[in-house]
């Protein structure tokens, strides 16, 4: 009986038209198709009501049939290379809430940091017709772009500035040498760095090209011992730091891709006996919700990471209204939040 009871529910709430909808809200249909394919012109007290209308008579707009009259699904893709980072979680989230705003669904995959399952994830957004599409960083598959263009789809690439097509980011290698600035500063010359991986990624590139340009300009060099490639985890950033710390001539400071990899560092630290920053400084990237709570507080670089995402969904609503691709990008600020995980270089430490 309840599964008949359900059938029947099912069957009244498709019947439900567009008709039967403005007669209850007393507008007209058209006025009821403006505020379901959220047109700017209809005013808040009548959308307010249309949609209450929907709601007392349970109508589900049909999406096939609007992606069909209007040659679009309302729906924008994003990969990202994990969902672990709350950086990018953060600008996921604020991506989504413009987005929904302007009566759009964000889909979400994650790569895992493999240009081939970035292209695989972004084909099948691409086949379920998505209107746009957010990338992370311009290192891609060779094959990613091309398809994309071939969709003719805007596209936006986040965290990264790249010249010549849609992007919102900033200089990560400007941002790697201010923070080596900083270390150089407090008399560190023996300065180690924990990078992420940076094959296919030209954000953890640019961060390492940043510091390898910053000790230059001082006569420094990034000794190869001192220079360690890991994944961007904790684990990872914990096992780096061990191998540092155990060469008799470890570094005095120590650089991180990232400030989850800085956590692990700062834990391996302490496991190892060594207080920060009294005996060795530890300096992240990225200055997440948690970092500035560690112990001690941990220096890093600020990222504006929901300003990402909101100028990524104002870069792609703005290509999807007119049609076009953006052939520029968008410069977010970073900034250096030189807090108590770096100080002076240790007097017994010979520099």
């Amino acid at each position: 009986m309840a599964n008949l009871t359900r059938r029947r529910s099912r069957q009244k709430l498709s019947t439900v038209s567009l008709t039967e909808v403005a007669a209850h809200a007393e507008v007209s249909t058209a006025t009821v198709s403006r505020v379901l394919n959220n047109s700017a012109v209809v005013s808040e007290d009548v959308r307010r009501k249309v949609e209450r209308a929907c709601q007392e008579l349970g109508y589900v707009p049909n999406g096939a049939a609007r992606a069909l009259s209007s040659s679009r699904t309302m729906t924008i893709g994003a990969v990202v290379p994990t969902i672990e980072n709350s950086g990018f979680a953060l600008t996921v989230s604020s991506l989504q809430r413009h987005l929904n705003k302007a009566g759009y669904t964000l889909l979400l995959a994650s790569s895992d940091y493999e240009p081939e399952e970035e292209l695989r994830e972004a084909r099948t957004l691409l086949m379920r017709g998505v209107d746009g599409i957010m990338l992370v960083g311009s290192d891609h598959h060779p094959q990613l772009l091309s398809l994309i263009e071939q969709h003719t789809v805007p596209f936006v690439e986040t965290w990264t500035l790249a010249p010549g097509r849609p992007s919102v980011g900033f200089d990560n290698a400007a941002a790697a040498y201010e923070l080596t600035e900083h270390i150089v500063a407090l008399g560190h010359r023996r300065i180690g760095l924990i990078a992420g991986r940076t094959s296919s990624n030209d954000r953890s590139s640019a961060r390492e090209a940043g510091v390898r340009a910053c000790l230059k300009a001082h006569g420094l060099t990034l000794a190869s011992e001192w220079f360690i490639e890991r994944p961007y985890r904790i684990l990872d950033g914990q096992q780096a730091m061990r191998r540092l710390i155990e060469r008799p001539d470890r570094p005095t400071a120590v650089i991180c891709g990232n400030d989850q990899m800085a956590f692990g560092a700062l834990i391996e630290a302490s496991h190892q006996g060594l207080v920060v920053p009294d005996d060795i400084s530890v300096a992240g990237f990225n200055d997440l919700e948690y970092a500035a709570h560690l112990n001690p507080p941990l220096t890093t670089i600020r990222v504006p990471a929901e300003e990402i995402g909101a100028e990524a969904a104002r870069l792609l609503l703005a290509q999807i209204a007119n049609k076009t691709i953006v052939h520029s990008g968008i410069h977010v600020p970073f900034s250096l939040i030189a807090r108590s995980s770096t100080a002076r270089v240790p007097a017994k430490s010979g520099r």
